[in-house]
């Protein structure tokens, strides 16, 4: 699908300044609030089960118990808007993910969840994105979630992704409740009707 990194290349070269802007200064307030570190680095599994490095602003409170690690106040408002995922972009620059596509998962989700449904294992046959036709319907389930990635890779196009990309700026708007309701009409193209 070469035309899907022409199309993210084409839509965030030009936005770079600004989502560079955007992260150095939502960065500073991380520091200045919950002090280091700042981004959240893991390892995630992409394209063919390659594995990369995914990166997020900081969320959590940084017990060495994972397990008792909570959201912090300005963690749970980054993460209503989808602003901890900003880093990621730069993901997407290099090359290792594509703003639409299955949200990448760590190793041992990938593996846990490919056991109890092979057919999710078709999600490695596509760049992981940013966003997602599974995260823009707000699946629930490892098979709803499979359905719509396999739904997705069979009908992806320029049109589609703009459609999921529109959509994701919605939710992020108006937030997650209200998301569920479909973007106005005119926001979507015919090929991504689907997406309702």
């Amino acid at each position: 699908m070469r035309w899907k990194r022409a199309l993210d290349l084409a839509l965030l070269t030009p936005l770079l300044p600004f989502f560079a802007a955007a992260t150095a200064a939502l960065a500073l307030v991380v520091l200045v609030a919950q002090g280091r570190p700042v981004f959240f680095v893991q390892r995630r599994v992409g394209l063919r089960r390659r594995t990369f490095k995914v990166f997020k602003l900081r969320t959590m409170t940084c017990e060495a118990d994972e397990a008792a690690r909570r959201p912090t106040r300005l963690g749970g408002w980054l993460r209503h808007r989808g602003l901890d995922e900003l880093p990621q972009l730069f993901n997407v620059l290099w090359g290792d993910m594509s703003l639409v596509g299955p949200r990448p998962l760590s190793p041992a989700d990938a593996d846990r969840l490919c056991a109890k449904h092979p057919p999710f294992a078709a999600r490695f046959a596509l760049k992981p994105g940013l966003t997602g036709l599974a995260q823009v319907c707000q699946a629930q389930g490892v098979e709803a979630t499979a359905a719509l990635e396999a739904d997705y890779a069979a009908r992806s196009s320029p049109a589609v992704d703009l459609g999921v990309l529109v959509r994701t700026a919605w939710i992020n708007l108006v937030g997650k409740a209200k998301g569920k309701q479909a973007p106005p009409p005119r926001w979507r193209s015919p090929r991504a009707r689907w997406l309702a």
